[in-house]
């Protein structure tokens, strides 16, 4: 499988990422394992987890996606041959991360006690990509890419602080690099600017959302990745499977996460199902599989590094990964573009 850079990492990181975040909910332990085994023998060497996982975030389920990780790396030589990322959480109302019961926040000691955690959970002694899963502060819309920007405010650590824990964590050993995600090209270019100032870690990767219905990313983040080296790991490529044409005309099958948790109303905006539908036919027009035109289509972006991609089956994950066999070409990526233009970012 293609490997790209991690940044300026040194690391070399396979073009799909595997997700894990339904790991303990709706994948048992088992399950998870199956999937880790088949990604790596795909040749997957990239594997991301967050300490919010699985989802959706609940106290009682609370790290079991680290846990089965973890379980999975302690086999064999899994630990070896994975670069593993995971994240903390932002700020957040959510209190049942901390010991103290303390809402979540980006601050040295709970930056600290997250990244304890989750180095006893994945049971490694190094956290090889360490992400901050939001932002501290307030911003207009999550995932920091709004089409209608609006002000907000409210209490927030300073970026340098942030970075100075981390760089605290570097030191002793147990993150190697730091990345973003849900960033914007402010908070990007901030984290920069502070890192290179203070002699502090600079970060390697933006985990943001990509996909046919989310190009926001293009707008200022992209020459970000490009110019400064780095890394988008774009996630929902499939916009929670939208883009595999599974919820068209109302479907709700049995075990999908749309059926299960009603959570998906990101992807079901004004403008969203025309556009979903304009992809669909789009992929019948070629011959492809719907999954595999949002799948290759996000991969053979200039400014992407890995895409991320996650499965509650291997019949699924297979699927997935032939979606990188495929050839792109100028006339899909023209086909493509047409549809955009006409029906631009309904998914932000």
């Amino acid at each position: 499988m293609e490997r790209r850079p991690l940044g300026r990492t040194g690391l070399d990181v396979s073009v799909v990422c595997l997700g894990t975040m339904t790991f303990g909910e709706q994948n048992s332990e088992a399950e998870g394992h199956a999937q880790l085994d088949r990604a790596a023998d795909a040749g997957i060497n990239f594997l991301d987890a967050a300490e919010l996982y699985p989802i959706p975030p609940k106290p009682e389920t609370q790290g079991r996606t680290e846990e089965i990780v973890g379980s999975w790396l302690a086999r064999g030589a899994n630990r070896d041959r994975m670069i593993v990322a995971t994240k903390a959480v932002g700020r957040t109302v959510m209190d049942w991360f901390r010991k103290d019961g303390a809402t979540g926040e980006l601050s040295r000691a709970q930056l600290r006690e997250a990244v304890e955690g989750s180095l006893r959970r994945l049971r490694t002694e190094c956290i090889d990509l360490y992400q901050l899963h939001w932002p501290d502060r307030e911003v207009s819309q999550f995932g920091s890419n709004p089409t209608v920007f609006r002000p907000v405010t409210g209490p927030e650590i300073a970026i340098h602080e942030t970075l100075e824990a981390l760089g605290e964590l570097v030191r002793e050993g147990k993150i190697r690099h730091v990345g973003l995600s849900n960033e914007s090209a402010w908070g990007t270019m901030t984290f920069l600017r502070e890192s290179e100032a203070r002699g502090l870690p600079r970060v390697a990767s933006l985990q943001n959302a990509y996909s046919l219905l989310n190009r926001t990313y293009e707008t200022g983040l992209a020459e970000i990745s490009l110019r400064e080296n780095v890394s988008l790991l774009g996630y929902s490529p499939l916009a929670q499977g939208y883009l595999t044409g599974k919820y068209a005309d109302g479907a709700q099958p049995a075990g999908a996460r749309k059926t299960l948790f009603d959570r998906l109303q990101r992807y079901e905006t004004t403008g969203a199902e025309g556009a979903i539908a304009a992809y669909l036919d789009l992929a019948g027009e070629i011959g492809w599989s719907p999954t595999h035109l949002a799948l290759q289509f996000a991969a053979t972006r200039s400014f992407m590094t890995s895409v991320i991609i996650g499965a509650t089956s291997l019949e699924q994950l297979d699927h997935d990964l032939a979606a990188f066999e495929r050839p792109w070409s100028a006339e899909i990526e023209s086909k493509v573009d047409a549809i955009h233009r006409l029906r631009t970012n309904p998914c932000p």
